[in-house]
Parts: structure tokens; C-alpha cells; sequence
């Protein structure tokens, strides 16, 4: 069965711009010969917008009982829907649809909702039955979903009040920390942002890097907590600082993503420094991206087909009144060691 991510990977752009076009949304312009292409897409590959719908109307066997429409919102605010662990959860999320007979109806981010127009037309025009929140947004625009749509599922958001699937992030630090610790690092530094808080003592894959290095006896200087407030290229550029500052090197660092990681081996690698004698490297997520880095970036796996499947799911669920109670369902995660963290002499 077709989906707007086959549509997109056809033609060579993102999801969002698939969904404005067979959505017919005019809050954002698309240039006339990708709307064409992405026409011409939609017809070779035989994607039917809004199929399900048309189904219960012709009293489809396969149908579901009420045509809901569920709408998605990811707090991204770069790269979008090609970033490698967002589009993940994505994918699993619409394959979760479809395969219960739903369809998504529309992706946007956070910073979309920031454009009146878009927010109004979600609020007021085009409202869903169901939205899934992909991570957190800002408080007055979740109030403000909280009052128009009435199913909500959060995929790692912070509210009890609503169904969630989540991992444990603080216990996913602490296992990469614990693995660096293992390998006799002491002096171990972070790399990570603070997120919608703008406190780092908040962040969940902080917390764990402290709270395995204070189980193990171990300060951490200031001077080694990074804050490259999620964006890939600070993250190169505080780490070379870092490392030509002259000051008192770490032996190793923890990342709170895959990218971060990727991007502060860059600047490593620049500097002269052997991956992993001199200084090692464990990341976050597993991106595809991970297993090829130079060297392979040992990570902590995140199941994010998984995570945004099980979100559907529960959507639907929820939608059909089976939870008379908001669950939260928490998803394994696993250590994946690579050459980034682990000597060949001790391999």
C-alpha cells in the first residue's frame, strides 16, 4: 500500500510538502513544477488521499467504524522530516495507520504551528479527530491542541493526562555512561541541549550522565557539559574549542544524539586524536548513519519504527474507547558497542 513517505522518497522531498499538496493546504507555498511531480506521483504509484474515508462511504468490509482523521505534530525544528531519528518514529506511525485503516492526515512541527494561519486552519478548519505529539511542545500551544482535538497521544511527552509511549532516557544515559565507565574512563564529558525547559538539569539524558558518574564516584567539570542546543554543527564547533583549549582533556564523551556524536568526532578527528585511544566517543538513538561513521559509533539503540507503530495503535485504541485510563507504555532499549568506544587491543 502506497504512503505519503513513498510519494516523498519518489520525489525527492519531505512528507510535510507531500501532505500540503494532496491536502490542498495553502498556508504554505509549493513551487509549481514539485507540486506537478508530486501529482504525477501520487498518480504512478497509485496513492488514494484520503482512501479510507471514501471506503466507509462505499461501506468498505475493511473500513473502520468512524473515519477518524489523525494528524501529527513532531517538535523538530531542524532537518525536519528527513531527520534520521524523527522520520523513524514517522514512518512507524503511518504504517501503524494504515495497516488498522486509518490514514495520517497531515504532519506539521512546532515551528509550523508558530505561522497564524497554519495554526488557526488545525484549531478551527481542519481540525482531527486524533493528534500524536512527537516529543514536547510549548505549553500555550498544547493547551491550546488540548482544547480542539479530543484524542491526544504523546510520544516522549511529559503529561500523565494523556496516553504515551516513551523509553527511559535517563536509564538509556546511564547504560552509555555505565559502558564508557566499564572501559576505565573517569574523566567523561557530555554533549546535549536543553530543550524546551532551557534547563539543562532538567534534561532527562543529562540527569543519566550525572547520575552515573556520581554512582561511581566521579565529578564531572563544567567546563566538559556541552551545550550544543541540539544543533549538529555547534556541536563540532564546542568540541574542537574544547579540545584546543589546552585545558585538561576528557578521555571520552557521551552525546546525547547519534548527530552530536557523529559531528564532535569530526572535530577529533581534525585535531590529531585516535577514535577510541585518545578519546571515545558513545551516542544516542542508533541512527542508520551511526553504523558507518569513522569509526562505527558505539549507541544506545532506540526502537523508532516501534515507537511510532505502538503510537498509532494506541491512537486507535484510545479512539475506540478502550482506555478508560491514559497508559504509558515505555519500549526497551539496547547498547550497541562499535570500534568508537572500544580499542581493537580490547575488542
Amino acid at each position: 500500500m502506497t504512503t505519503l513517505k513513498d510519494v516523498a522518497q519518489h520525489v525527492g522531498v519531505s512528507i510535510s510538502t507531500v501532505s500540503r499538496v494532496v491536502n490542498n493546504e495553502a498556508t504554505r507555498s509549493v513551487n509549481p513544477e514539485t507540486r506537478r511531480k508530486i501529482w504525477d506521483a501520487v498518480t504512478e504509484l497509485g496513492y488514494q488521499p484520503n482512501k479510507w474515508a471514501r471506503q466507509l462511504v462505499k461501506g468498505g468490509q475493511n473500513a473502520p467504524s468512524v473515519a477518524a482523521r489523525v494528524g501529527c505534530i513532531v517538535a523538530v525544528t531542524q532537518n525536519k522530516y528527513n531527520h534520521p531519528y524523527f522520520s523513524g518514529i514517522l514512518e512507524g506511525i503511518e504504517k501503524g495507520l494504515v495497516d488498522n485503516g486509518y490514514e495520517l492526515a497531515y504532519v506539521q512541527t512546532g515551528d509550523d504551528l508558530r505561522n497564524p494561519a497554519t495554526l488557526h486552519r488545525i484549531l478551527h478548519e481542519n481540525v482531527a479527530d486524533g493528534l500524536i505529539l512527537v516529543e514536547g511542545l510549548e505549553p500555550s500551544l498544547y493547551e491550546m491542541l488540548r482544547k480542539s482535538v479530543p484524542y491526544l497521544v504523546g510520544v516522549d511527552v511529559s503529561d500523565p493526562g494523556i496516553p504515551r509511549v516513551t523509553y527511559d532516557r535517563v536509564e538509556a544515559a546511564k547504560a552509555a555512561v555505565q559502558h564508557l565507565l566499564d572501559q576505565g574512563h573517569k574523566r567523561i564529558a557530555f554533549i546535549g541541549g536543553s530543550g524546551l525547559s532551557q534547563d539543562m538539569v532538567k534534561e532527562k539524558r543529562y540527569r543519566g550522565y550525572r547520575e552515573a558518574l556520581r554512582e561511581a564516584g566521579i565529578e564531572a567539570l563544567p567546563e566538559w557539559i556541552l551545550n550544543s542546543h541540539w544543533d549538529v554543527e555547534t556541536s563540532y564547533q564546542i568540541t574542537k574549542e574544547l579540545l584546543q583549549s589546552g585545558k585538561k582533556r576528557p578521555t571520552a564523551i557521551f552525546a546525547a544524539s547519534d548527530m552530536m556524536a557523529i559531528s564532535a568526532m569530526r572535530a577529533a578527528n581534525e585535531c590529531g586524536l585516535r577514535i577510541p585511544d585518545d578519546l571515545a566517543f558513545v551516542g544516542i538513538d542508533n541512527i542508520e548513519m551511526s553504523a558507518y561513521s569513522s569509526p562505527p559509533l558505539t549507541t544506545v539503540h532506540i526502537p523508532k519504527f516501534e515507537i511510532g507503530s505502538i503510537a498509532a495503535k494506541t491512537m486507535i485504541d484510545y479512539i475506540h474507547g478502550k482506555y478508560p485510563l491514559p497508559v504509558k507504555i515505555s519500549v526497551p532499549f539496547e547498547l550497541k558497542v562499535r570500534a568508537s568506544s572500544v580499542s581493537e587491543s580490547k575488542s
